[in-house]
């Protein structure tokens, strides 16, 4: 099953959290901080959205860092995901 999201809608996944420091030493279960960086999964055609042109600018598989309690989390096939507007998402990472 695919998630096509609607409007100014993004489908993102979350990144899992590093189990090691960069020194090497691993981390407990609950030592990990909860990661904010996403991959895009699917992008929404953007339009009018509330009477506004929005524009669409993130494209499948880049990371993204997205605000902290934004989104409606979704479970399909097993696989974890969020769906939120583009609006929610604070940064690109390269």
């Amino acid at each position: 099953m695919t998630i096509k999201p609607l409007a100014d809608r993004v489908v993102i996944k979350m990144v899992e959290a590093e189990e090691t420091t960069k020194s090497g030493i691993i981390l407990a279960g609950n030592a990990k901080e909860k990661p904010q960086v996403a991959e895009v999964i699917s992008v929404g055609p953007g339009g009018m959205v509330d009477g506004k042109e929005v524009k669409m600018y993130l494209k499948e598989g880049q990371k993204v860092l997205m605000s902290q309690y934004a989104g409606t989390n979704v479970k399909i096939d097993g696989q974890e995901y969020i769906i939120l507007r583009q609006s929610d998402i604070l940064a690109v990472v390269e």
